[in-house]
């Protein structure tokens, strides 16, 4: 499904079937540190969930680098399918693209992927409560938008946390839907670094905070709560412990992260759980209809070995998170370093995630499209 039949040589790079090239149309700065990069429709039309991401394969300082991106559209609004991409301290392509992506500019991604998203339905009357920090409000943007436009009888409530009214993401389509959509949409900033003259809510998110935002907002008539939470790791976890606490079933609510902890100290807690990785094993990968065969030595992922024998294997974020790298296990045993982009279902089937995955027996196969 997602990777290349052909091995490189020299140089010699096969894309697969999961690879497109997509023109940008035009760029948009929403703030001092983000921008919006929308896409001309390539042909066929792109063919994406709201709240999906894409990743991009961008060539920085003579280097092949893969960053993804959640797109902020929505297929059922937006003409042009868009992404944000907000600057981090030493971000390397984050940076580039901010300083230097233009339109007319084309670049290659693995078509939409992700489980942060849902299914729209006329009838469906739900109150839909976003809870977004900085730029994840990206995929929250194209969630909340097809939200809108295909349950009128749903509402959404936003609450969006920024350090500064300079940093809100959005602010003008947010303030167009609160209008458009009056009583169906409403947004609730709180801002840790506010002005003087801010009457909104200040500081970080807490639990009183989230209470009282319900409470107020409370949606009488729907028939189900959904909540949908993207932003750094910390504002997620204390949100998710303080719906807990609510009694907000597990079940309804869905995270998006944007981080994780770091490799080193995730392959630190993995040496210390399974000693077994510490032996070179060689691992089968099955992947339209061909069968390829390498080894992984110690201390390395099945993703990291085979970019190294040469396959043009996919993968993005390598932090166990975005799912690009997914196959199905179908013998053998693995230790994964990291699990979270894997939903319940999927891990119940036999998913692995190759990017954090180390073999722990002899008899790996994993079994791709």
């Amino acid at each position: 499904m997602l990777f290349s039949l052909f091995k490189k040589n020299k140089g010699e790079q096969k894309r697969g079937s999961q690879y497109l090239s997509l023109k940008v149309r035009e760029v948009v700065r929403e703030t001092s540190e983000a921008i919006s990069i929308y896409f001309e429709q390539p042909e066929p039309y792109l063919d994406y969930k709201p709240g999906q991401f894409l990743t991009l394969i961008l060539e920085v300082n003579g280097k092949e680098e893969r960053r993804s991106y959640s797109l902020c559209t929505s297929p059922y609004v937006d003409p042009h399918p868009g992404i944000t991409v907000k600057k981090i301290d030493g971000g390397l392509v984050s940076n580039y693209l901010n300083d230097h992506i233009k339109p007319g500019k084309t670049i290659e991604v693995m078509k939409p992927m992700g489980h942060f998203t849902t299914d729209f339905h006329s009838k469906n009357k739900h109150h839909y409560v976003m809870i977004a920090g900085g730029s994840g409000i990206t995929p929250i943007m194209g969630i909340s938008k097809s939200v809108l436009v295909n349950e009128p009888l749903s509402k959404v409530t936003l609450i969006y946390c920024n350090r500064s009214e300079e940093q809100v993401i959005f602010d003008q389509q947010l303030e167009s839907l609160g209008q458009k959509y009056e009583g169906r949409f409403e947004v609730v900033h709180t801002l840790s670094q506010p002005k003087e003259d801010w009457s909104g809510l200040k500081g970080r998110l807490n639990e009183q905070m989230i209470a009282d935002v319900l409470k107020e907002k409370h949606y009488a008539d729907a028939d189900k709560e959904i909540y949908f939470l993207c932003g750094p790791e910390g504002l997620m976890e204390g949100s998710v412990e303080a719906l807990l606490k609510m009694n907000v079933p597990h079940d309804n609510i869905h995270r998006e992260s944007f981080y994780t902890s770091s490799s080193e100290e995730a392959e630190k807690a993995h040496e210390a759980e399974n000693a077994n990785i510490a032996l070179t094993r060689e691992v089968r990968i099955h992947l339209e209809g061909e069968e390829h065969s390498f080894e992984v030595p110690a201390g390395k992922t099945i993703l990291e070995a085979g970019l190294d024998e040469g396959y043009d294997m996919p993968y993005s974020c390598q932090s166990g998170l975005c799912t690009a790298c997914r196959g199905k296990l179908i013998s053998g045993e693995v230790s994964m370093d990291q699990d979270a982009g894997l939903s319940k279902n999927e891990k119940e089937a036999g998913y692995i995630l190759c990017c954090v995955s180390h073999p722990t027996t002899g008899d790996v196969k994993v079994e791709i499209g």
